[in-house]
């Protein structure tokens, strides 16, 4: 790493990134792009997925090495050219992925001091390790023993060790990329006030969220990139949603969420007395005795607390989840026998998982294969498949879907976030399918892809799908669906029309309201 001056002069920011420039082959991710952040302060960076947030990020971290861009990176007031990520982590940068980067069968202490172990007579110090680990534990408000397992943490856990992790070398500047995406609204409150306390000690924070209440919760300023240019730094007091959506999408945007007045017509979906167990543990239902039904031309959303069995409940009519199951499904009348996803796929029922990376792509194949990957049934004949009509229907997909992306050859790890779940939506519905469930259906993507999505949701109903909706985020759930069921321990406690749905009201009966 090479360390040059910066000049004498004392500056109230710890870190200026001046015209920083980032190009990869055919495209350029960052344009000339200044990011100031001042000491001491939690600094909310937001964008558009493909807006050039995490990219930056890469070049502030080493991962892009000096060399590979053009621009200067000054921290702490002296200039910085590193190599690698181990250059940040010497002089004071930490960074979260969202994708957590845990080694699962090692342990919490192992984790945290992995790559800075604690050495004595040429020996790893355990003692130490445990000790120190045990204190950086209780900053971070996590009461275990430093020896668990990390297999055996839940993500919220998971994702406080990451940041025990960074507290333990001594970072002056963390990185937070989407830190909250996995974590309940519990966790995540835990979240924000450890970063409120770390923020009083003098660390700075860099957070990227696409949720915007947490945005104007916890941030003292914002910076906008917008296709890889800076767009604006200003004070969180002197934004507002509306502001800020503009900003990020280069337009105003009337409405969050544009519902459509939809007229539910005859009976769809059934399910009776349906009763799941878990598979892990037998004798545990997970789903007891729900009974609802879906009418075409309506988007039904099921909304509840984590841990409520929402996801349990689709996945297991789905034929994905479950052990002891019991109880009736019936599609336009008939009663179907579902096994397995192939049953669901063969009967019109198609799922968009809650993990599009995780269960809904192949992320090293590209758009084509994974658009036809439900429909290979259909696109074989006499054992071969049509390839010509797989790449008519993609395109197809692409176009209608208006997903970026320079041809359906490319894979689908290099699209955005919001780009891959359009990949996934044109997988199942080349499917051609009857009910669609959505679990999760804008997590981790930008407000313009989300309202792009709600469109298409809106599309689809108009061309007769009835859609099923899981949404934890209750302004989606109530802005657009047409009815609403709400969980509670497995169990459905509550139905209310959009009319009358209230954040309230939908809370009361989450939390076991009668």
């Amino acid at each position: 790493m090479i360390v040059l001056k910066a000049g004498d002069k004392m500056s109230e920011y710890i870190l200026e990134m001046n015209n920083i420039t980032k190009e990869f082959p055919g495209v350029k991710a960052l344009s000339n792009v200044n990011f100031k952040v001042k000491k001491g302060e939690i600094h909310a960076l937001v964008g558009e997925n493909g807006a050039g947030k995490s990219t930056l990020m890469k070049v502030l971290s080493g991962i892009y090495p000096a060399g590979t861009y053009d621009g200067e990176i000054v921290f702490k007031g002296q200039v910085q050219r590193m190599s690698g990520i181990k250059d940040s982590e010497r002089i004071g940068i930490a960074i979260i992925y969202q994708e957590l980067a845990l080694v699962k069968q090692m342990s919490i202490a192992e984790n945290i001091f992995l790559g800075n172990e604690i050495i004595k007579k040429g020996f790893i110090d355990y003692d130490e390790t445990y000790k120190r680990t045990a204190e950086i534990l209780k900053e971070v408000h996590l009461d275990l023993n430093p020896a668990t397992k990390v297999l055996n943490l839940g993500v919220g856990q998971q994702q406080l060790v990451e940041i025990a992790k960074a507290i333990s070398k001594n970072a002056d500047l963390l990185i937070l990329d989407e830190p909250s995406a996995a974590l309940t609204e519990r966790e995540t409150e835990n979240l924000l006030e450890i970063l409120r306390t770390l923020k009083a000690k003098g660390v700075t924070c860099i957070y990227i969220s696409h949720k915007l209440n947490e945005i104007f919760e916890i941030s003292d300023t914002i910076t906008v990139l917008r296709d890889g240019k800076t767009v604006g730094t200003i004070p969180t007091s002197e934004m507002n949603e509306d502001k800020l959506i503009a900003m990020m999408v280069g337009r105003e945007m009337s409405e969050r969420f544009p519902r459509k007045e939809h007229t539910p017509k005859e009976v769809v979906l059934e399910v009776k007395n349906w009763t799941v167990h878990n598979p892990e543990i037998p004798e545990k239902e997970i789903i007891k005795n729900v009974s609802f039904e879906v009418r075409k031309g309506e988007i039904l959303g099921i909304a509840g607390l984590m841990g409520a069995g929402r996801t349990e409940l689709v996945m297991s009519l789905f034929g994905a989840y479950g052990t002891g199951v019991k109880g009736e499904i019936y599609l336009n009348g008939k009663k179907l026998n579902i096994k397995k996803p192939k049953d669901a796929i063969k009967a019109g029922i198609a799922y968009v998982s809650e993990d599009r990376k995780k269960y809904g792509l192949v992320l090293g194949q590209d758009i084509k294969t994974n658009t036809s990957l439900a429909s290979l049934d259909r696109l074989v004949n006499n054992g071969i498949v049509n390839d010509n009509e797989i790449v008519r229907q993609t395109n197809k997909y692409v176009e209608d879907l208006n997903i970026k992306t320079p041809s359906i050859e490319q894979k689908a790890n290099n699209l955005s976030g919001g780009n891959q779940q359009k990949v996934v939506l044109s997988k199942w519905l080349m499917t051609e399918p009857k009910v669609l469930i959505l679990d999760e259906p804008t997590r981790g993507i930008d407000v313009g892809a989300k309202y792009e999505i709600y469109n298409i949701m809106n599309d689809l109903v108009d061309q007769g799908v009835c859609i099923i909706m899981i949404s934890s985020e209750l302004p989606e759930v109530l802005g657009m669906s047409d009815r609403i069921l709400i969980m509670h321990e497995g169990e459905i406690n509550g139905e209310i029309d959009y009319k009358e749905a209230t954040q309230e009201k939908v809370m009361y009966y989450a939390t076991g309201g009668k």
